[in-house]
């Protein structure tokens, strides 16, 4: 019996050994890339300008008086019918892109700007203010000033991010909701995007280099990121909250009882002796 039983731990040392490294590697990010290797950069983190983003628009030139009807900063005179300001102010609150895909820029008027890169629209206003001879020389910058994702699920701390900018990978998103929970299933992350007018759902594997030529490596304006708590979670989860007091309480009870009757045992044997 002896002699079975040294046999057996052997293998119930490998067997533990096993389930660790497997844990480690269910919790561990792109587990499957060599250390120390390359690899080429691929996917586009911006699908282009998409209705309700909401742009930042400035307009630079030699000649500084003449851009002043086309920046929020000094454009006393308010813009409605799409353009987001206080006018007089000072404050800069962006053009809205409506339902259409359109912003209403000062003097320019209604501008498609659906799909577009936010350096294709620049080079489209500068074309225009030097065509209709508004600026000479003008130099434009657009910026994305909403930027928003929404990570939730099994994370330290689930929430919406606004992010200044437009790049925002899977990675740098998680990082700033304090990482995913040990229990979230890294191989099964989904992202909620809406694009093209469709809402389309799709999954990402975090514990792949594969991740990296996801079209979801990328986040993109308005993206919901989903990460699912694993099975062991989940199970405990239907379980009663309360029942490891329950359990507790039982033990106590158990050994408490226990302890008497060994002490009603040991007084007897020694008053009978």
């Amino acid at each position: 019996m002896q002699t079975k039983f040294r046999l057996l731990l052997p293998l119930v040392g490998i067997l533990l050994m096993t389930v660790s490294c497997r844990q480690q590697r269910d919790i561990a990010y792109v587990n499957d890339a060599a250390r120390d290797s390359a690899m080429a950069i691929e996917g586009e983190f911006s699908k282009g300008i998409q209705a309700n983003d909401i742009l930042y628009i400035y307009v630079e030139s030699q000649t500084s008086q003449a851009t002043v009807p086309f920046n929020q900063e000094t454009n006393k005179v308010a813009v409605h019918n799409g353009t987001v300001m206080n006018p007089g102010s000072g404050a800069v609150s962006g053009y809205l892109v409506n339902q259409d895909g359109d912003i209403t820029f000062p003097v320019l008027g209604k501008i498609r700007v659906l799909g577009l890169t936010h350096s294709e629209l620049a080079r489209t206003i500068e074309q225009r203010l030097k065509e209709e001879g508004h600026v000479l020389d003008p130099v434009v910058t657009v910026k994305l000033m909403n930027f928003r994702v929404c990570v939730l699920g099994d994370v330290a701390r689930p929430g919406q991010l606004i992010v200044q900018g437009e790049r925002l990978t899977i990675f740098e998103a998680l990082s700033m909701v304090g990482d995913l929970q040990i229990s979230g299933q890294r191989e099964n992350v989904t992202v909620i995007r809406e694009e093209n007018g469709r809402r389309i759902i799709g999954t990402i594997n975090l514990a792949s280099k594969e991740v990296f030529s996801s079209p979801y490596y990328y986040l993109h304006q308005n993206d919901v990121v989903y990460v699912e708590p694993n099975m062991r979670k989940k199970r405990n989860a239907d379980r009663d909250p309360m029942i490891m007091t329950y359990i507790s309480a039982g033990l106590s009870v158990v050994s408490t009882l226990s302890s008497m009757y060994y002490y009603y045992i040991l007084s007897k044997y020694y008053n009978n002796r």
